[in-house]
């Protein structure tokens, strides 16, 4: 296999399914930062900011060769912000707030080479239809909720809860590919499948 031309800076498997489907070889691994909001900080610059760190924190740890690309994941309500749920109530009291409404999923993209960063934000309203207590319960128990901003995944189980999106569905998963491949183009990687065009 041929080296790697990209840094993955998590350990989603959604995410390395998506970067995965456009063809690239890269490597992966998680990195663990502090993922509190700032005082006064807009969500969009939050999500920027928790992408880019991720990506800055991978490349000075590893001494990277290849540019290295980071991501985070928003769901917002209102102006709430919905991270992973710490345990079972939180995950049914978000899945309780969701339900019968329209909230918006804010991904952040970053990737940092040799003296360049460029990043993206992808904005996506879903809305979600009533979700009754017993099937919140019971979602709960097939163990996706866990792990996952606003304790549903959309390309799993948790679709059925979706009536709609507009935006970018692979944004709500984790890592919106058109603007990841925008990035990525700028840094001078092109996706095997789709040589850029002049």
């Amino acid at each position: 296999m041929s080296n790697p031309v990209l840094h993955l800076a998590s350990s989603s498997p959604r995410r390395r399914e998506l970067l995965s489907a456009l063809g690239l070889n890269f490597s992966y691994e998680g990195v663990a930062i502090d993922e509190s909001a700032l005082p006064g900080e807009s969500v969009s610059d939050m999500v920027l900011r928790l992408a880019t760190t991720k990506a800055r924190t991978a490349f000075d740890s590893g001494e990277r060769s290849v540019p290295v690309l980071g991501a985070d994941t928003i769901v917002i309500l209102g102006d709430r912000v919905f991270g992973k749920p710490g345990s079972k109530q939180e995950a049914l009291h978000m899945l309780a707030s969701l339900s019968g409404r329209t909230h918006r999923v804010l991904t952040g993209v970053a990737v940092v080479a040799n003296g360049e960063l460029e990043t993206a934000v992808s904005r996506t309203e879903v809305q979600f239809r009533e979700i009754h207590p017993d099937e919140a319960e019971a979602y709960w128990q097939s163990g996706e909720p866990a792990g996952k901003a606003g304790a549903y995944a959309v390309q799993g189980l948790g679709g059925i809860f979706v009536s709609s999106i507009n935006g970018s569905y692979t944004g709500v998963v984790g890592l919106p590919v058109f603007e990841t491949a925008d990035l990525l183009r700028r840094v001078g990687i092109e996706l095997p499948a789709m040589p850029g065009h002049r």
